[in-house]
């Protein structure tokens, strides 16, 4: 298949992997975690500090032991879902400490926010998985709001979630709760049925959340996706080949970690790497070089046979307006192209990450509409090209009418939000731009929201672990 997008030979893939093996052997990662530096100093490694020297035989093991595949189970079977080098899983965004207007304007984020989340999520036909702290909510207490938001995630939603990453007890809370749905610890050692995210503290470092994050869940076996963000010309050299080395020594790192503290752990391999703007000093989310950087990661992934995380509908803009469309869609649509196969940021982000905007939610729901289906391949066979129909009809007749027409017309693509009218009949109906469009199909969704079906004990022992978790912590603090 002829793709414009470039590819790195064998020998490129081999000169970046050399150059991280140099790095972690030589140079070492930092962990800043004494249980980590006690796990790695047990399997006898050398440790100079926080320093740990990583040496290739190490990580060639550890990749060894890393699956290329695996399947989240879901709380509604019909949405469990695999992850591996062909899936494609989009989630929404994740992170937003501010919702933004159409208009622009932000205000902080609400517990109420988080729930339209979730909400949106179960109702979308294109979001395979909430994500954690899909907005920060600004009205509950920072130490209990993992709990709030991992309650909401599992009973407005019975898609799979994600795990709590914000403290060493959000992870804990997680693994309960997730033990609560699932039928008990023992459950969870036999299936995955979480993701979280796990982000390295650039240039070559893992926080001791991190690192502790890793651990935790490789003790029950349930997936990490390893994701860094280096900024080229701060975190990150400038040079784009620097970066790929670098957040490769980083992801591989972390793997070792993984499979010292869990054997056969999952790993999602990723990076939303991308330019510091020089002028600004700011992230550059949508620049070109953010998709020239994912489109390298996932070769990388593919070359170590794990699966990829990219960022999807990323973009600079404060408003969904056409700067927030075109980044978004180039960015998501040359990273599924690539051969991503899990996207956190489908849908929803704003401004590089400082907010939400839930119109754009709508919007970028049909982007991944429009991209799945252009993946859908063309069925060539005799019946589908139907030589016989092409001579009946001829030079003279049509094909509106004709019976194979109505037979498999449902079979062409519709948009749900975006506009196929007559200008006429688009003028009639109000002159609507998408975003008005957006604005009340968000209305009508959330409206006809139902929550999915839970059962009553279940439900009940959720929302109980929750609030004695919640109370604990406050009297505590």
């Amino acid at each position: 298949m002829y793709d414009r997008m470039p590819c790195f030979s064998p020998y490129e893939l081999t000169l970046i992997h050399d150059a991280a093996v140099e790095i972690l052997s030589q140079t070492g990662l930092g962990f800043n975690s004494e249980p980590a530096l006690a796990l790695f100093r047990n399997h006898g490694f050398r440790i100079d500090g926080k320093r740990v020297l990583i040496p290739e035989a190490a990580i060639l093991k550890a990749l060894e032991q890393t699956p290329s595949g695996f399947t989240v189970r879901a709380r509604n079977d019909r949405h469990s879902l695999t992850i591996d080098e062909n899936a494609i899983v989009f989630a929404p965004t994740a992170g937003a400490p501010y919702v933004a207007g159409v208009n622009g304007e932000l205000r902080p984020a609400s517990y109420a926010d988080y729930q339209t989340c979730c909400k949106l999520v179960q109702s979308s036909d294109q979001l395979d998985m909430t994500a954690f702290g899909m907005v920060q909510p600004m009205d509950l207490p920072p130490r209990t709001a993992h709990l709030e938001m991992l309650g909401a995630s599992i009973l407005l939603c019975d898609k799979p979630f994600m795990a709590a990453t914000s403290s060493a007890e959000a992870v804990s809370d997680s693994m309960e709760l997730a033990a609560l749905v699932y039928g008990g610890r023992e459950k969870l050692l036999e299936q995955p049925v979480t993701v979280t995210i796990v982000n390295p503290k650039s240039p070559l470092q893992y926080s001791e959340e991190m690192a502790g994050l890793i651990m935790a869940m490789a003790r029950f076996r349930q997936p990490v996706a390893i994701t860094n963000m280096i900024l080229a010309g701060s975190s990150g050299p400038v040079s784009l080949a620097g970066i790929l080395a670098l957040l490769n020594a980083e992801i591989l790192g972390g793997i070792v970690l993984a499979q010292l503290a869990g054997p056969g752990t999952p790993v999602i391999y990723g990076s939303i790497s991308a330019p510091l703007d020089m002028k600004t000093a700011a992230a550059a989310c949508g620049a070109p070089e953010t998709l020239m950087l994912a489109s390298a990661t996932v070769q990388l992934a593919r070359f170590y046979h794990l699966p990829c995380r990219a960022g999807g509908m990323l973009t600079d803009a404060h408003r969904p307006d056409a700067q927030a469309l075109a980044e978004s869609t180039l960015l998501l649509s040359g990273a599924v192209r690539s051969g991503s196969n899990f996207v956190l940021h489908a849908c929803g982000q704003m401004g590089s990450f400082i907010s939400l905007n839930f119109e754009k939610w709508l919007i970028d729901e049909e982007i991944c509409r429009s991209i799945r289906c252009s993946l859908n391949p063309i069925r060539i066979t005799p019946e589908a090209i139907d030589v016989e129909t092409i001579k009946s009809v001829g030079m003279d007749g049509q094909y509106l009418t004709h019976p194979k027409t109505f037979e498999h017309y449902r079979s062409l693509s519709q948009p749900v939000i975006f506009n196929r009218r007559t200008h006429s009949k688009w003028s009639a109906a109000g002159c609507k731009a998408v975003d008005q469009v957006a604005v009340e199909a968000l209305g009508r969704r959330l409206e006809n929201f139902v929550p999915p079906p839970i059962d009553e004990g279940l439900e009940r022992a959720v929302i109980d672990y929750v609030t004695v978790r919640k109370n604990g912590a406050l009297v505590a603090a």
